[in-house]
């Protein structure tokens, strides 16, 4: 089954390029630790901050930087390895009322993983003192509870992860060149000692030349829009105004919009507000870009 988010290759109408304003370097990310930022989200305990973390290569850290790209702090992830760490999203989880953060180690360039993991993790809260201590000194999270998955139909890379706020449910979707993507489910009961193997929601069409090469991924606070990206461009499906079925977004079509000059970008988030879309690049020093909608 393919899911039908159609669109001209490489063609925008004007309606939707107007949609969108046109990218802003609103800051640098400075710091030498993050030389690989892979995913973005925006925190829900701090008003202007964002969490990253870096690609392979780095341990269980996630770092929280301000929008003009400097470091606020750096956290260990407890209970928690960095095989490839791809994507982070924000949902609900098991205590009600507090936002979790969901790490994506769902990177495998070479498909040999059996299983991937994503790890749930309370969202620290920040504060004047986090804000004003040693920004090289890692702070410790809580415990993080592995959440380890499985594909009903062999190994595929991916690195966008996405989490419906409302439900918890996680969404996955996959990277491949020249073809359609496949999007993932794992419902939001997901406590199990053994892996839970995922439900194929279909393809996805991407209006792209390069295909499926899906980099990012985010869901805006109210539930309502979906983001995806590549290297190059960010693309944008919004939930239909007579559902309240999350899923009926992925049945919509997909509207591209321009990312900016990112160097490798792999990492894409709504602000707060839900108004603007933000995002990152693999290197040191890296653009944050902002995108606002209209």
């Amino acid at each position: 089954m393919t899911l039908h988010a159609h669109q001209g290759v490489g063609t925008k109408s004007r309606s939707e390029t107007s949609q969108y304003a046109p990218p802003k370097v609103i800051g640098t990310i400075k710091n030498e630790s993050i030389d690989e930022s892979s995913g973005l989200v925006a925190s829900r305990t701090t008003f202007g901050v964002y969490w990253t973390h870096n690609d392979s290569g780095d341990g269980p850290f996630l770092y929280a930087i301000r929008t003009d790209g400097e470091l606020v702090s750096v956290w260990r992830v407890t209970g928690a390895q960095a095989i490839d760490w791809e994507d982070i999203s924000i949902g609900p989880g098991p205590i009600r009322g507090k936002s979790y953060l969901y790490i994506g180690d769902i990177g495998d360039n070479s498909s040999a993983r059996k299983e991937i993991v994503v790890y749930r993790v309370l969202e620290p809260k920040l504060t004047l003192a986090d804000q004003a201590s040693s920004k090289s000194k890692p702070r410790i999270s809580a415990s993080a509870e592995a959440i380890r998955l499985r594909y009903p139909d062999g190994k595929h890379d991916a690195e966008a992860l996405l989490v419906d706020p409302k439900s918890g449910n996680i969404y996955i979707v996959t990277k491949v060149a020249l073809q359609n993507p496949t999007i993932y489910e794992a419902a939001a009961d997901k406590s199990s000692a053994q892996p839970i193997t995922m439900k194929s929601l279909g393809e996805l069409k991407v209006p792209s030349l390069f295909g499926g090469i899906i980099t990012g991924g985010s869901v805006s606070p109210d539930g309502k829009r979906i983001a995806l990206c590549d290297y190059f461009q960010g693309y944008e499906a919004v939930l239909p105004a007579n559902s309240s079925n999350f899923e009926d977004i992925w049945k919509q079509r997909l509207v591209s919009f321009d990312f900016g000059k990112r160097k490798q970008g792999e990492s894409v988030a709504y602000r707060l507000d839900g108004l603007a879309l933000l995002g990152t690049s693999e290197g040191r020093d890296s653009p944050l870009i902002e995108v606002v909608r209209k």
